[in-house]
Order: structure tokens, then sequence, then C-alpha cells
């Protein structure tokens, strides 16, 4: 089997919170260029930036007045068509659907589209957060979809699901966090560059989350074979999945609230994987069809 090298990074990650956090996007890059080439990338973009920073990030192209260097990135004339994809995760509808899927086997379609923007749908992806990550709070939980304004069979099934979500609590936390979107992303990264017979061996950001168990977990039975974590400032690789990161996160993000930017969503379009974590059917269109 041959081996295939990957740079990866997230943004929006916040462990297994959710839902009351600081972004609404997770979103994990996988870049496979070369360190020349990577590094002929940033070059690139400091020349064309010019910011005294030390290390650049995502925030930077994605200012308005550095236009021109997103288009550049991101469109044919850039290093990274082809040769990156990134995973995107809708926090809530990945919350709805560890839910639905561990207390009552079903998916969470319907009851994500109907309950988004209805009274109650905040108070409810706040209990049910609390329940899955903290294994507690069954009271609230109860409560809050009682306080649902949406007449559907999930919710009823849910509502009926109160033995298996004190059972659920009485189980041994399992290794891999449900709610944790960080080892599903690595692991569809290595799904996606495995392909065709090959090892995938990564570089990725320094993340507490990835300990020494965790990677053995993602390395059982699947096509990785390693995974090293590097600190971005040493390493252009990782700059440039942390660039296609935040953009793509940023991108996202705004098509959720319903404010598409067409040029920029027309030019993430090839790099979103298609498998992502999304709920909502009209933005998923915009971005990845």
């Amino acid at each position: 089997m041959s081996l295939v090298e990957i740079a990866c990074d997230e943004s929006g990650y916040e462990g297994e919170k959710l839902i009351g956090g600081v972004t609404d996007v997770f979103a994990h890059a996988a870049v496979a260029l070369d360190k020349e080439t990577s590094a002929a990338c940033v070059a690139e973009l400091r020349e064309r930036i010019r910011s005294p920073a030390t290390e650049y990030k995502a925030n930077h192209v994605l200012r308005s007045k550095h236009r021109p260097v997103l288009l550049w990135l991101l469109g044919p004339n850039g290093p990274l068509l082809g040769q990156a994809q990134v995973q995107l995760v809708d926090k809530a509808y990945f919350l709805v659907s560890q839910l639905t899927g561990q207390l009552i086997g079903q998916p969470a379609d319907d009851l994500y589209r109907a309950g988004r923007h209805k009274a109650g749908w905040d108070d409810f992806l706040e209990a049910a957060n609390d329940l899955l990550r903290a294994r507690d709070k069954v009271d609230v939980l109860y409560e809050a979809l009682d306080r649902l304004e949406i007449t559907s069979d999930t919710v009823q099934a849910l509502k009926q699901s109160r033995p298996r979500a004190e059972a659920l609590l009485r189980e041994d936390p399992p290794v891999i966090p449900p709610l944790d979107p960080l080892m599903r992303a690595i692991a569809r990264a290595v799904e996606n560059w495995g392909e065709h017979s090959r090892w995938v061996a990564i570089a990725h950001d320094r993340q507490t989350t990835l300990s020494p168990e965790r990677i053995a977990q993602l390395q059982a039975g699947t096509a990785l074979a390693r995974l090293e974590l590097v600190h971005s400032f040493t390493d252009s690789r990782i700059q440039v999945a942390d660039f296609l990161a935040g953009v793509a996160r940023k991108i996202a993000s705004d098509q959720l609230k319903g404010d598409d930017d067409a040029e920029l969503t027309a030019l993430i379009r090839p790099y979103v994987d298609p498998r992502s974590v999304w709920g909502d059917l009209a933005s998923w269109e915009r971005l990845a069809s």
C-alpha cells in the first residue's frame, strides 16, 4: 500500500460543548500539499497581505480588505483546489442526531427542521447537551421536551424515552465522547484520503483531546499509519489547513444564518466533504450542490 501524507487543523472546536459556545459550526480541514508547496503558499499570502503578524491565521484572509487574497487562495489559480477537503458539522444538528440516535434509535432530520426557530428550541438543545455531555439533568431534558412547540412522532418517542435516558446515565462513558466532533472528523479524513488502498499519515495541530489512547483508537482497523501532533507555527502545511478550516467555518456559519455570499460559497463548494454533518437542506444545497 502507498502512503499519503496530509496536514489537518480545525476551526470552531469547543469539545463536547455544542450549544451556548462561541461557534455554531465546526470545520475540520485536511490538506495534501507537500512542505515546499505549503511554504510557498504561506509566503505568497504574506506577500499579498503584508501583515506584521508572526503567524498568519484564517482571520487575516477573512478581512474585507483582503478579499482578493481569499479569492486567489480558494480559486482555480490557488494551490488548494484538488488538494484539500473540509468536513463541516452543524453543531445543533449533530447534537440532536446524537440524542435521537442514543435514546430512540431514529434520525433527527424531521425534529431538527421542525424545531429550529420555534419557542423552546434553545432550551431543549441546552438540556440535550447537558444530558449527553455531563450525564445528568434528566428532568431538565424532559421538561424542555414538554415545552417544545412541535408535534411529531420523533418528539412523542423522545417523551417516552426516559427509561433509556436514565439507563444511559448508569453506563460507563465511552472512550470516544459521543458529542466530540473532532475524532469523527479525523476518522472521516482517513476514510477519504485512504481510498484506493492507501495508508494515511497525519500531521495535526496540537489538541489535548488527541491523547495517545485516542490516537490508538483512531488507528484500530483503519488506514491511519500515524498521527503526529505538530505546532502550527513550525509547519506551514498546518497553517494552510488552518486557513481552509477557518474560512469554511465562517462561510458555513453565514449560510446557517441566511447570509449567503454567493461568490465565496461557489468557491468553497469543491472542498466540502459530501458526508458532512448538516441538517439545513437549503443552506446545504448552496454549500455543496
